[in-house]
């Protein structure tokens, strides 16, 4: 090929890519919140990549995102239309997945789903095109119990101290204490409000009160009122009377107060600060109609949330008759992982799994060599022979470099034994594959 005809070998903008030392604790962590969803008794489901585009926008806050799928080359005869998309999240997919399966599943049905999504929207920092979310969901006929509102969060705790993030909080709301808030204002369209009260993170409280004066038509004191709530946070359930001196009253305000004071009971041994109710929290999809959730790292305010999730009642109604409410939480596994490893805050180790390489001494002795690696993976280790008879001192350098402990070197004559080096302490003595285990 001519310098014309190459293409660059860069990758697209908003879909990331890791070298493998990387990748390899990207997968240790996959592996790490595995087990604990299954801790805790959520079985793993995977649904398609892609998705009817009716099922993708029937939900349709964001339809814009969604990437459609076509065949390049489409015969002439086919429909112009796109008619299936990437999904843009994992808990639509699951909607469907559970009106589809509804008489097989055993409820209430606790899955978990770690998958890649795709959303069509500007990459920055912490927003990516193509990026892998690890949600877990209850869903349940007619009534999802409020004891899974704290479950969720508690397990999104344990995972993220496991993999010893840096400072982070997970803050809770509730939806009905924001809509039942509103009305008792005497606000016409407290679902707008919702979304506009969601922006608070990105404009500032004036430029939320901005927008619930113009596009709402609120008065000075309606603003004023919404901001003051905004404004409240706090540790433990003492945040439900600070919410009552506000002056406003609702029975959904009622209703969604007792239910933030029971999550917050719920989660009151976990350490100081780890979670906290804040007012301002509102996640702009509709789909929510409950508690809600979003973690944030506290060294880096401006960050996307981390974890977000809720509850919803009726995400299901698109595709059965049947009531089916659940709740969820989401951890963004790219967004947390991109993060660290850009201010330097990840620790790689080896580029590969490798444990132990084994020399070829020769091709005469390839049999032998094949054997000794065949014996030590049978007890679990991971083996890699080295691929030709080249001199040991390469073959040491080729595991040097590739981060693996230690490299093996069967007989190189007849009646030679085994030996093992460890290249971290330099140390090399005889070993039997058969019993030797590494330190």
């Amino acid at each position: 090929m001519t310098d014309q005809q190459l293409v660059k070998p860069l990758p697209i903008s908003g879909f990331p890519e890791w070298v493998p030392e990387v990748r390899l604790v990207e997968q240790h962590w996959i592996d790490a919140i595995r087990r604990k969803f299954e801790r805790y008794g959520f079985c793993s489901i995977e649904t398609p990549s892609v998705e009817a585009l009716e099922v993708l926008t029937a939900k349709g806050e964001t339809s814009k995102e969604v990437y459609t799928l076509r065949r390049l080359q489409a015969d002439s005869d086919d429909d112009s239309d796109a008619r299936l998309g990437l999904h843009f999240d994992l808990t639509v997919p699951f909607a469907r997945y559970v009106a589809a399966h509804l008489n097989d599943l055993v409820f209430p049905f606790k899955r978990y789903q770690i998958q890649r999504v795709w959303r069509g929207e500007r990459p920055q920092e912490g927003r990516f095109r193509e990026f892998t979310q690890c949600d877990i969901d209850v869903i349940n006929p007619e009534k999802v119990p409020l004891q899974f509102d704290a479950e969720l969060p508690r397990i999104v705790h344990e995972i993220l101290t496991e993999l010893k993030l840096p400072a982070w909080s997970l803050y809770l709301n509730n939806r009905k204490i924001l809509q039942g808030f509103y009305e008792g204002l005497g606000i016409d369209d407290p679902i707008e409000a919702i979304r506009i009260a969601d922006k608070m993170d990105k404009i500032g409280a004036d430029g939320v009160g901005q927008l619930l004066s113009t596009r709402l038509g609120l008065s000075d004191d309606q603003v004023s009122a919404c901001l003051d709530l905004a404004r409240v946070n706090g540790g433990d359930s003492s945040i439900v009377d600070t919410i009552g001196k506000l002056g406003v009253k609702s029975d959904l305000l009622s209703e969604g107060l007792d239910e933030l004071a029971f999550v917050l009971d719920s989660l009151s041994d976990l350490p100081e600060g780890a979670v906290r109710a804040d007012m301002s929290i509102a996640r702009g999809l509709d789909y929510y109609t409950g508690t809600v959730y979003e973690a944030k790292f506290l060294d880096w305010p401006a960050y996307g949330s981390i974890c977000a999730g809720g509850r919803y009642e009726n995400l299901a109604g698109s595709f059965t008759k049947r009531s089916l409410p659940g709740v969820g939480i989401s951890i963004g596994l790219t967004r947390i992982f991109a993060k660290l490893l850009t201010e330097g805050l990840l620790e790689t180790g080896p580029s590969c799994p490798t444990d132990v390489l084994v020399v070829l001494p020769s091709e005469e002795r390839r049999a032998d060599a094949t054997a000794t690696a065949a014996t030590l993976r049978d007890r679990g280790l991971n083996v890699e022979l080295y691929h030709q008879a080249d001199k040991v001192g390469k073959q040491i350098r080729y595991a040097s470099r590739k981060g693996i402990p230690y490299v093996w070197f069967p007989p190189f004559d007849d009646g030679k034994p085994h030996e093992v080096k460890d290249l971290g302490s330099g140390e090399q003595v005889e070993a039997d594959p058969t019993t030797w285990r590494r330190h």
